[in-house]
């Protein structure tokens, strides 16, 4: 191998040799270290992380106390499956999650590994619940990437490809986007058409949502939106799944994004933030929902791992002591603000929008249509990284740029993002 080839280059061309190219990644950079809102690569170049592990790590990588829960659990139990022998973290893990989500109301979790596998063992649950097989997801929606997951996914490429046939019964609806002129009504009286013309409301088991599309654009659902969307499943015995997934643990400024709306879900998915860098999901509900399945319906060898549960409850306590919402809130409104700002200067970015520390901006072209620009996007991405910024795209059309970084992040760090974002808009537009 050529030695002139710098050590992110050497273990690159290795990753093209040994790795199928299915699996993408956005940015051609291998790390070796990361602390917080900072990342280094194997050639010590320094970056701001405003992609967090795709919305996993709202607190920051390796915080010390999760690192120090880690190391402490996997001196006593790293796996026993919880479907062998009970563990105790499991149990208060489930505990603490059915309080934030059900508060006083009887609510119980089942914990999996991955985002994908909650979606698919809520729509289980749902089914089992009802005895109903159709399932209502949106455009734009993004649920996973097994073979339910694909299908309840509202986008085409890259996800679906020749991956199918698709898992049947299940229907897309519109999802509210004010850019783009599709109002709550809008939305609401394409899925009352698609009761009366495509699958009756009696039939369908669950209704699946995002409170803020995450892959989608960053798309923000309104409160009467979701308001609706509760009425509605409490008027035809639907369940009502808020897929938090990437919402969630204080993204928009709340613990989950279903708050917004002053809605219950019947269920509710969490995953990414919950254990701070460890595989770790879950599936959140009304108890009588939950108790739909029998005895082995549910289930997962990794499912709830010791190491992860010490992970989360630790993620858990830092959001009580440190005030980490109140935190993301100031550093929201200070990229909100930056971001407006560089619309003004910038008039290809189309839009900025987001809820809380969950923000993006949409690339569009330079014209009366305001076309989502993916290369312009792309190119903003790629220039960002050069000045030291890794971001990644998300939407249909991949054309719009979306920050997650960690709520730790410092007032400092949003100042000079911002600065890198402009040296990179001025580049790219």
């Amino acid at each position: 191998m050529n030695s002139a080839l710098t050590e992110n280059q050497r273990l690159l061309a290795l990753r093209e040799h040994h790795v199928p190219r299915g699996i993408a990644t956005a940015h051609p950079v291998v790390a070796a270290r990361a602390q917080g809102a900072e990342l280094w690569d194997v050639d010590g170049k320094r970056y701001l992380d405003f992609v967090g592990g795709i919305g996993v790590l709202n607190i920051g990588h390796n915080h010390p106390k999760v690192v120090e829960a880690v190391r402490r659990q996997v001196g006593k139990i790293s796996h026993a499956s919880f479907q062998v022998v009970a563990y105790e973290n499991y149990i208060q893990v489930a505990a603490r999650l059915n309080k934030l989500v059900g508060g006083d109301a009887h609510y119980k979790s089942v914990l999996f590994t991955s985002g994908a596998e909650a979606v698919e063992n809520a729509v289980k649950i749902a089914r089992g619940h009802t005895n109903r097989t159709a399932v209502i997801s949106f455009r734009g929606g993004f649920h996973g990437r097994t073979l339910l997951g694909v299908t309840l996914t509202g986008m085409s490429q890259p996800y679906k490809q020749n991956f199918g046939p698709f898992p049947a019964e299940i229907y897309h609806a519109t999802y509210p986007n004010a850019y783009r002129g599709v109002s709550s009504e809008d939305a609401l009286a394409e899925l009352d058409e698609l009761f009366a013309t495509d699958v009756a409301p009696d039939r369908v088991a669950a209704i699946i949502i995002e409170p803020v599309q995450g892959d989608g654009g960053f798309l923000a659902a309104p409160k009467e939106f979701l308001q609706a969307l509760r009425a509605r499943c409490t008027q035809h015995g639907i369940v009502l799944i808020l897929d938090e997934i990437q919402a969630g643990f204080g993204r928009t400024g709340t613990m989950f994004g279903f708050q917004h709306a002053d809605i219950q879900p019947d269920l509710v998915t969490v995953a990414k933030s919950l254990a701070g860098g460890m595989p770790l999901s879950g599936v959140v509900g009304r108890a009588e929902i939950m108790d739909a399945p029998t005895p082995g319906g549910l289930g997962g060898t990794y499912g709830g791992n010791a190491v992860a549960c010490a992970a989360a409850l630790a993620v858990l306590d830092l959001f009580e002591e440190q005030d980490l919402l109140a935190q993301g809130e100031i550093l929201a409104a200070q990229l909100r603000d930056g971001l407006l700002a560089l619309q003004k200067r910038y008039p290809r970015i189309g839009d900025v929008r987001g809820l809380g520390f969950m923000q993006a901006i949409e690339m569009v072209a330079d014209d009366a249509a305001r076309s989502p620009d993916a290369a312009l996007a792309q190119k903003v991405i790629d220039e960002a990284r050069n000045a030291g910024l890794l971001v990644i795209k998300c939407g249909v059309h991949r054309n719009v740029v979306r920050f997650l970084a960690p709520l730790v992040t410092t007032q400092e760090q949003v100042a000079e993002a911002l600065q890198m974002l402009e040296k990179a808009l001025a580049t790219a537009c």
